[in-house]
């Protein structure tokens, strides 16, 4: 019998001035970056806290504190890999990963091709089982008044 497992992923990180904003790790043009101890990508960051939590491993926190100062501007697809790694130990694979992008702007639809191909480069799968979409809120919230940007993501893994 297989045995599968289900997490998910959720971050968020506030929009500023004069830092890059960088998700599924591609750089994107646009007047404000998101604020973080690393590069703040919200994408990989709730990709990893889906994996890590499949397995109950807990999150990414745990693994690349804040106060290490090994972190500080920290590549997250660099992190995705070693989070995976950790997933790999465990005898795991990816069957699919679903992620959501919450952001009033900018458009990020002409990024995904790339954000998906790093995200499935980075789990060792094709980019048929990597799903990302991106989505506004009408402008309201946090997301929707350009105050920050949020990510969902949920995964299946299978014991190999």
């Amino acid at each position: 019998m297989t045995s599968i497992r289900i997490g998910h992923g959720y971050d968020v990180h506030r929009l500023v001035e004069n830092r890059d904003l960088i998700l599924g790790g591609v750089k994107i043009e646009h007047t404000l970056g998101l604020l973080g101890h690393s590069d703040a990508d919200v994408l990989l960051h709730a990709i990893s806290d889906s994996l890590l939590g499949a397995l109950a491993l807990g999150d990414i926190g745990k693994h690349f504190p804040d106060t290490d100062s090994r972190y500080k501007g920290a590549d997250s697809l660099k992190l995705l890999i070693a989070v995976y790694g950790l997933i790999k130990e465990q005898g795991y694979r990816i069957v699919n990963l679903d992620a959501t992008v919450l952001a009033q702007k900018p458009k990020l639809a002409p990024h995904i091709p790339a954000m998906r191909q790093n995200i499935a480069s980075a789990l060792e799968c094709s980019v048929e089982q990597i799903s990302v979409k991106a989505t506004t809120e009408e402008k309201l919230g946090f997301t929707g008044k350009e105050e920050g940007i949020a990510a969902h993501a949920v995964c299946l893994i299978e014991k190999i």
